[in-house]
């Protein structure tokens, strides 16, 4: 199927999954590379507490806050 017919169908309204590659499916941009980081104990202490606060694990505020600097310093 052409791109145009897959864009007409899904403008229509239509069902147009049976056409998608659902489990290979990515978001461009997104690929994982797993990175070992080194924190001292006070940090990590003050990361968990964090966590525990907003009931996420540590890894997430260490992304959330990563992103938001790297989002800062680009404007």
């Amino acid at each position: 199927m052409k791109a145009k017919d897959l864009d007409k169908k899904f403008d229509s309204g239509e069902d147009i999954t049976e056409f998608l590659d659902i489990p290979n499916a990515g978001r461009p941009g997104q690929d994982q590379k797993r990175v070992n980081v080194d924190f001292p104990v006070w940090m990590i202490h003050s990361l968990d507490k964090e966590a525990k606060r907003l009931g996420v694990p540590r890894q997430s505020i260490i992304k959330i806050w990563i992103a938001e600097r790297l989002k800062d310093g680009s404007q």
